[in-house]
C-alpha cells in the first residue's frame, strides 16, 4: 500500500496519510465499530484505556483473516467529546508503533454511542 500526501496541501495533522492507495488483486478485511468493552463485558472510565481495548479487537479480528495491523489501509475512529481526543490517538499511535505504516484515518466527534459509558468506537479497513 502507499500512502499519499499531496505537497500541494496541507501536511496531516498527526500521524496519518491523507489518502492510501491499496493495490489491485489486495484482500481487503473490513471491521465493524469495536467498542472499549472488554470479553467480560466490563468498561473502563478513560478514553485510552477504551480505545487500546478497541485497537485489541481489530487485532484480534485481523489475526483471524490472517492479517496484521501493518495491513491496515484506513482507520475511521469517533470519540464522545474533544476531551477524549488525546487518548484516542495516543492509543492508536501506540497500537501503530513499529507497523511501518501510517495509514489513513478520519475521526469525528458524535453525541454518543448505543450506551452512555462508551466513549470511543474504531473500524478499519485493511488490505493484504
Amino acid at each position: 500500500m502507499k500512502a499519499l500526501n499531496p505537497v500541494s496541501i496541507r501536511p496531516p495533522f498527526a500521524a496519518y496519510a491523507h489518502g492510501t492507495e491499496i493495490p489491485a488483486h489486495k484482500r481487503v478485511v473490513v471491521t465493524s465499530g469495536q467498542l472499549g468493552i472488554r470479553a467480560d463485558d466490563s468498561i473502563p472510565e478513560s478514553s485510552y484505556e477504551q480505545a487500546l481495548i478497541c485497537f485489541e479487537n481489530i487485532r484480534e479480528i485481523l489475526r483471524e483473516g490472517d492479517m496484521a495491523p501493518s495491513d491496515i489501509a484506513h482507520i475511521s475512529a469517533y470519540v464522545t467529546s474533544r476531551e477524549h481526543m488525546a487518548g484516542y490517538m495516543r492509543a492508536r499511535d501506540e497500537f501503530l508503533a513499529g507497523t511501518g505504516r501510517v495509514p489513513s484515518s478520519t475521526l469525528l466527534i458524535v453525541s454518543g454511542f448505543t450506551r452512555e459509558e462508551f466513549k470511543v468506537e474504531v473500524e478499519v479497513m485493511a488490505a493484504i
